[in-house]
C-alpha cells in the first residue's frame, strides 16, 4: 500500500438500492440517480458506476498526458482521451477492464504513444488500477 499526503479529499454517499439507487458527493456537485444498464438486465434510465469511472479516468489521464507533454516541451494540440470501461464475470464475482484511447493530432504516432505510456506511469487512476485490472493504452489517429 502506498501512503499519500492528501492534497484534496472528497466524500460521496450511495443510497437506495445500490446500482438502482442514488450517489451524491458531499459538496453536492455530483448528484446522480443510478440504474443498472440494459445489458445487465436493468432499465438503463440512469447513470451507472462504470460510466462515472470512465469519465473520471478519462479526465485524470488527460491531465496526466498534458503534464508529461509540458515536461517534455511537446505541444498536444487538440488532444483527447476516451475511456471505455467494461464489466464482466471474473471467477466467482465481477471484474473491470479499461481501454484508453488517446488522440494527439499534432504529434507523430510514436511520440504520442511515448507520452501516453509516460502518462500511464503518473496518472493516479492508472496507479490505483495497475496490477488489479487490465488497462490498455492506445494512441489512435483521429
Amino acid at each position: 500500500m502506498i501512503d499519500i499526503e492528501p492534497l484534496y479529499t472528497i466524500e460521496a454517499i450511495a443510497t437506495g438500492a445500490g446500482r438502482n439507487g442514488h450517489v451524491q458527493s458531499a459538496d453536492g456537485r455530483v448528484s446522480e440517480d443510478l440504474a443498472i444498464p440494459v445489458e445487465m438486465g436493468g432499465t438503463g434510465k440512469g447513470a451507472n458506476p462504470e460510466e462515472l469511472f470512465a469519465a473520471g479516468y478519462a479526465a485524470c489521464f488527460h491531465s496526466a498526458l498534458q503534464m508529461v507533454a509540458r515536461e517534455a516541451k511537446k505541444k498536444l494540440g487538440d488532444s483527447s482521451v476516451g475511456a471505455r470501461v467494461s464489466i464482466g464475470k471474473a471467477g466467482e464475482g465481477f471484474g473491470l477492464a479499461v481501454a484508453l484511447e488517446v488522440v494527439v493530432p499534432d504529434l507523430p504516432h510514436d511520440e504520442a504513444q511515448e507520452l501516453a505510456d509516460k502518462a500511464h506511469q503518473v496518472c493516479p487512476y492508472s496507479n490505483a488500477t495497475r496490477g488489479n485490472i487490465r488497462v490498455d493504452v492506445t494512441v489512435v489517429d483521429d
